[in-house]
């Protein structure tokens, strides 16, 4: 019986410091419970603080490639207007010559009685005028006596076809129509045989 009352001491005892150790573990987890809870905020402060920086770096780089980029569309506007107006520059002084040709005709104009070589000065102006268009990338729309075509040709009138071979066709032009390197700058006005 002794050995028995020894093993059940022994138990109880073996019990005793289960529930103890039981005890510590409970209170070592109540203890790091509390502080993870006090270090959560702490870390939820620190996390919150560091993405509103984020956020106002964000946005400062927002509007700061915002005004960039209003910088360059104004900046190329204005590049676009002066090199459109360098452009008209060059086309202008091209034309100079001819405005000299022409200053110079009038004069002789009043001056010269001889029709004919006044009408062969202004032929040269014209051609000279025309090889200039031509170096610009204008050419003629031809239309006499072509098949009226809307896209080169603006009818202004129908009339009845002089033959039968001339119904649908341009019998007259009462305007030049002009291409600019491929594309219709002005149509041609025309008659149209019906």
């Amino acid at each position: 019986m002794a050995k028995e009352q020894e093993n059940q001491e022994e138990k109880v005892d073996e019990s005793i410091e289960n529930q103890d150790t039981a005890n510590e573990a409970v209170t070592d987890t109540d203890e790091n419970v509390e502080q993870n809870a006090s270090s959560e905020p702490a870390e939820e402060v620190d996390e919150l603080s560091v993405l509103k920086n984020d956020i106002e770096v964000l946005k400062d780089k927002h509007l700061r490639l915002q005004a960039e980029y209003d910088n360059y569309r104004r900046r190329t506007l204005k590049e676009k207007a002066d090199l459109i107006m360098s452009a008209n520059q060059k086309i202008l002084k091209d034309l100079l010559p001819v405005v000299d040709d022409l200053d110079l005709a009038m004069e002789n104009m009043a001056k010269t009685e001889d029709v004919q070589s006044l009408r062969e000065g202004i032929d040269l102006i014209m051609k000279k005028f025309q090889s200039f268009l031509t170096q610009q990338g204008v050419a003629e729309i031809t239309a006499k006596g072509e098949i009226f075509d809307v896209d080169k040709h603006e009818a202004i009138a129908k009339f009845p076809a002089p033959s039968e071979d001339m119904k649908g066709k341009i019998i007259d032009v009462t305007k030049k129509g002009y291409t600019l390197n491929g594309n219709v700058m002005r149509f041609a006005q025309v008659v149209v045989g019906e």
